[in-house]
């Protein structure tokens, strides 16, 4: 789709006479499920949204590797105003998410302006101006909704420049072709980190070794055909000296003790230690245990730094691996787009406040798909989209920004 190529779908139902100078009353900025949501229920409040996008519908989606299937359930993984259709299974598929999410924006009609990059907003009068490589658009309200794992974060490892294996960020990894018959490291021991290593292990990588630095908690995706979304759903009405010790017996009853195998049971619950690094998310097994168990992953310490051929591990070791998967994590990035506003905090995360997701300095300016909640990201921005969205509204109503 060319850039200012809008989505085909229904008329959208006339809406309050507009100051000509506006482009919008809302721009919304990514069209991933957060910044779809977050356009279809402005609308449905009778704003004028334009999404822009410097990619494809999805694209996030697109691009992650070719067996991710949500680790959340599907009635728990929908978007306000659609359904995600039971063709998908319990468990929806990276495609079947780019599918229901390219249907999505065709069933509100929503106006979402592919292959606009978009480089700097400011703030102009009484609107936004968002300047992008088409041009500059201007709205009283602006939806950041560019994703909490935007860019890929390598670690700044010493020596990492003198590296001669292959190195490459989780990212990039599509599937375990590249790798059959090769030792490979994967270093990071998240839900993207894990799955890579078991997708390895089971499609016939030599040697599979993950790198973990702190070991993380570890629960079912599902007990049988309950998913365990919804006892951390129930969790977040729930104190955390409650709620803590029911995941570790749960942990404790279906996963078991992984000391053996690298992984010791973190001393701290696991809604402990998301309250104090908010960015932390269990390890949701799917096959990484069994693979674990059997042998066909190793766990070895974090990487200090690398030499050459080789990775030198914490303690000392050294490993030469023939390639090194890095899934430590994400920028947002918004550094380049907003971080001269004043409205970002020491993680380059927005410092928002929960009512509306927007930060009090900035009038109109609103965030939402930044967070990483233990209770599914769809399902918790989703919730986002509207808090954001009622604010909007209601500021609208009351002439603010108007």
């Amino acid at each position: 789709m060319s850039a200012g190529q809008r989505t085909p779908g229904l008329s959208a139902a006339p809406g309050p006479v507009r100051r000509p100078d506006r482009d919008a009353d809302a721009i919304v900025i990514g069209a991933g499920h957060s910044g779809l949501a977050t356009a279809a229920l402005l609308q449905r409040a009778g704003l004028r949204v334009v999404v822009l996008e410097r990619e494809a519908i999805a694209a996030k989606w697109r691009s992650r590797y070719e067996r991710l299937h949500l680790h959340t359930h599907r009635l728990f993984s929908m978007l306000p105003g659609l359904r995600v259709a039971r063709s998908n299974g319990s468990w929806i598929s990276r495609d079947g998410m780019v599918d229901y999410l390219e249907s999505y924006a065709r069933h509100h009609d929503t106006d979402v302006r592919c292959g606009v990059t978009v480089t700097r907003i400011d703030r102009d009068g009484q609107d936004w101006q968002v300047q992008a490589d088409s041009g500059t658009s201007r709205a009283p309200f602006v939806v950041l909704a560019t994703g909490f794992n935007n860019v890929g974060r390598m670690p700044d490892w010493p020596g990492i420049d003198t590296f001669t294996g292959e190195l490459a960020h989780a990212t990039e990894y599509r599937n375990f072709e590249p790798f059959v018959e090769r030792d490979v490291l994967v270093v990071g021991i998240g839900n993207t980190g894990a799955e890579i290593a078991q997708d390895l292990a089971e499609r016939g990588a030599r040697r599979v070794r993950i790198a973990v630095r702190t070991p993380p908690h570890v629960l079912p995706r599902n007990i049988g055909p309950l998913p365990i979304q919804a006892t951390t759903i129930l969790a977040h009405r729930l104190p955390i000296a409650v709620i803590d010790p029911v995941t570790s017996l749960i942990s404790r009853l279906t996963i078991g003790d992984l000391s053996q195998h690298g992984l010791p049971t973190p001393s701290e619950g696991v809604f402990a230690r998301h309250a104090r690094e908010v960015d932390y998310v269990p390890l949701l097994d799917i096959g990484f245990v069994h693979e674990l168990k059997v042998g066909r992953i190793e766990v070895v310490a974090a990487v200090e730094r690398l030499d050459g051929p080789d990775v030198i591990l914490a303690g000392g070791e050294a490993i030469t691996p023939d390639a090194v998967i890095v899934a430590t994590g994400y920028h947002r990035g918004l550094e380049t787009l907003i971080g001269h506003l004043g409205v970002l905090d020491g993680r380059g995360a927005p410092a928002i406040t929960r009512g509306g997701y927007a930060h009090p300095g900035a009038p109109g300016l609103h965030f939402v798909g930044f967070t990483n909640p233990t209770n599914g990201a769809v399902w918790e921005h989703a919730f986002e989209a509207r808090r954001a969205a009622r604010v909007i509204a209601r500021a609208r109503r009351a002439g603010l920004n108007a």
